[in-house]
Order: C-alpha cells, then sequence, then structure tokens
C-alpha cells in the first residue's frame, strides 16, 4: 500500500491535502503528517515513503534543506514541492535539487490530482527498474571460490575499468557472455549500451548489415534504412560472441572499424564516427584458424590486448557445489517455490561427473533434477537423471 509523508507547517493545509489524497480510494494510500522539516526528515529516516508533500516555508528547517539533506541520506522517496511563495526560480531551483514537481498554495485540485498521479506512477517505475535491474545483476552473477575462477576475477577487475579490447576463449556452455557482462557493468561505460552479437547465429550474406547497418534500397530487401550494432553500442560496448565464425569479409571491416572507429554503412558512402569497446568470445583455437587462413591474424591481435581464458566446469569442480545452490534458488524464485535440498551424496556424484556440456549442462541437469524428483534429491534421483 503507497504510503504518503506531507511535511507542512499549517495544520488547516495537512487537513485539506490529507481529504483529497485520502478520497482516492481506488489508489489505497495510507497518509502520515509532520508539523516541519525537523519531524519530516526524521520520518523519512525511519519510514519508507512513496511520496512526500512538502512545504518550502516552515520554520526550525525549511522544504528546501529537507529535500537537500534527503538526498545527501541517499533518501529516494519522489518529493513534490508546494508553497504560498512561490516563484519560477524558486521551482527551478526546486527541480534541480531532484523535486518531481512544484505546486502554488492553494493548490488547484485538478493540478493536485494529476500530479499526484503522475509521480505514483513514476515512483513505481523507478521501483520496478531497480527490482528488475537486481534479477538481472542477480542473473549474471560470478559463482565461484576455485583458483581458476578467481583468476578470471582478478584479471576483470584490472581490466574493466580500461578501455582494453578483450578476447575471451573457453569451451562452450563455460561463461563467456558472463566474463562480457561482468566487463562491462564494471567499467565506465556500465550506464550505456551492452550490445550482443551472435556471429555463428547469423548467415554470412547478413552480418555486415548486422554489425554496420545498410542504406535504403542498398540490396533487394532493404526498404529502409537500418542502424547496425556498432552505432547501437556507441557509448558502450559491444560484445561479439563467436567470432571465430565471422567471414573473412566481415573480418575486414570489423579490423577497419577497430583501427579508425569508424563504419560505413552497407550502400553507403559516408563514415559514421563510432566510440564503442569491443569485446569477442569464440570456442574455437584462433591461432589454428590463422594457420588455416581461416582468421585475420591483424584482427586477432587488435582483439586479443587482453585474453581471459574461461576455465571448463570440469578444472573448477570444487565450485559445483556453490553452483548447484544458485540454480536450486533462482529456479525455486522463478517457480515461486521453496528450494529443494540435495543430499551430500547426490551433490558429490554431480562433482564427479563429467560435464562436457559445462555450466550450461549442469544447470539443465539441476534444473530436470528439480522437476523430476522428490523433496530432498538424492543420489539415486542423479544416477537416473543424468
Amino acid at each position: 500500500m503507497p504510503k504518503v509523508l506531507l511535511i507542512e507547517d499549517e495544520a488547516s493545509i495537512r487537513a485539506v491535502l490529507k481529504d483529497i489524497i485520502t478520497d482516492q480510494k481506488e489508489l489505497k494510500l495510507t497518509v502520515d503528517e509532520a508539523k516541519d522539516g525537523v519531524e519530516g526528515l526524521a520520518m523519512l529516516e525511519n519510514d519508507d515513503y512513496d511520496l512526500v508533500f512538502c512545504d518550502i516555508k516552515m520554520p526550525k528547517m525549511d522544504g528546501m534543506e529537507v529535500l537537500e539533506k534527503a538526498k545527501e541520506k541517499g533518501i529516494g522517496t519522489t518529493f513534490i514541492m508546494i508553497s504560498a511563495h512561490g516563484t519560477t526560480e524558486m521551482a527551478v531551483d526546486a527541480t534541480k535539487m531532484g523535486a518531481y514537481d512544484f505546486l502554488q498554495k492553494p493548490p488547484d485540485l485538478n493540478r493536485l490530482l494529476i500530479t499526484l498521479r503522475n509521480a505514483l506512477d513514476k515512483t513505481s517505475l523507478v521501483a520496478e527498474t531497480k527490482t528488475l535491474k537486481k534479477k538481472i545483476a542477480h542473473k549474471y552473477d560470478m559463482i565461484g571460490e576455485s583458483e581458476p575462477i578467481a583468476m578470471v576475477k582478478e584479471i576483470i577487475e584490472k581490466v574493466a575499468p580500461t578501455d582494453a579490447r578483450v578476447l575471451i576463449t573457453g569451451p562452450n556452455g563455460s561463461g563467456k557472455e558472463l566474463v562480457a557482462r561482468w566487463v562491462h557493468e564494471k567499467s565506465n561505460r556500465a550506464s550505456a549500451p551492452f550490445v550482443e552479437v551472435n556471429c555463428a547465429a547469423i548467415p554470412s550474406e547478413l552480418i555486415e548489415s548486422e554489425l554496420f547497418g545498410h542504406e535504403k534500397g542498398s540490396f533487394t530487401s532493404a526498404v529502409k534504412q537500418r542502424i547496425g550494432k556498432f552505432e547501437q553500442a556507441d557509448n558502450g560496448t559491444l560484445f561479439l560472441d563467436e567470432i571465430g565464425d565471422m567471414s573473412l569479409s566481415a573480418q575486414a571491416k570489423v579490423l577497419r572499424a577497430l583501427q579508425e572507429n569508424k563504419i560505413t554503412r552497407v550502400g553507403g558512402d559516408k563514415d559514421i564516427a563510432v566510440n564503442v569497446r569491443v569485446l569477442a568470445a569464440t570456442n574455437k583455437n584462433l591461432k589454428q584458424e590463422i594457420a588455416e587462413n581461416k582468421f585475420r591474424e591483424d584482427l586477432y591481435h587488435r582483439l586479443g590486448v587482453i585474453i581471459v581464458k574461461v576455465p571448463a566446469l570440469n578444472d573448477r569442480r570444487e565450485d559445483i557445489p556453490l553452483l548447484v545452490d544458485k540454480f536450486l534458488n533462482d529456479l525455486a524464485m522463478e517457480q515461486g517455490n521453496k528450494a529443494k535440498q540435495i543430499d551430500a551424496k547426490a551433490l558429490k556424484e554431480l562433482q564427479n561427473y563429467d560435464w562436457t556440456g559445462n555450466i550450461r549442462e549442469l544447470r539443465n541437469v539441476v534444473e530436470r533434477l528439480t522437476i523430476m524428483s522428490g523433496a530432498k534429491i538424492s543420489l539415486e534421483e542423479v544416477k537416473k537423471y543424468l
């Protein structure tokens, strides 16, 4: 149930505002009151509110100071400032300090109600965004305490704050995308786009259009202009997954983009400047691919400023209990159930298994066991469903 705080020194104004707000039955709002700024700030520190109506001219502490101190303390509650002596300059100052809106006393009823609903919608959207970000961050947690994974984490911590290009190698299902996500999230580009391209999933005749975009009419099906992944990732990170499957023709253009920080759309003749950090990943031995003339050596050296080798799951078996625990909890959260437990002998059996599909295979097995097993996953069930 959304909570609103009224910080207002005039009891009559508080009463009117409270009546107006509580009359909006469909919003199901609860309203608390504070008679001055000091009391209001203390209430904000001790309780969670979705919205604050705050008078500006008050004894002890004025509304602007309440707003400023709330922001300093990391209180993210949405503020609507109100004043009988408001000016345009005051409204601008309040907005600059982070207020959502500014209302004159006595407030116009329709304006107040519109502002109230819009502010609550904004608060709800911010909360949903935070929850979604937490879920995404949780999804890309790097689980493990083994020496091989500790080395990967150490490299990420060192390289992420730089703009160095990173080549991520390792077998299928080992978590190469996870490493790329971590590099991006810990970089100075974290607030900009992370754009992923699976080079193996795009036909060779379309890869250049996918990466660099195309102009209208540049080929038969080009009915409108298309912005490519390099432009989409401008100021952010472009992750080229399965780079070893990229055609030699596309490789040459990627090399130019890395050398000059410019791209040209298919069918276009204009250079477009791009500011992109490129991360690449492959499960292939690129040095062998170079020897067989399937991969450009100059591109390899451009991409591989830093090389991160992601270990196979068989090389980090001590992490399997932690990974299983994470997957059991993730699956329980997705399904709205209590996380299943697993017998120690069953866990040992999983540690001894030959994981050719790596972490992806382990997660699939854990999901299978969650569905097919009883209240506690047993050794017999692991043997049956592996």
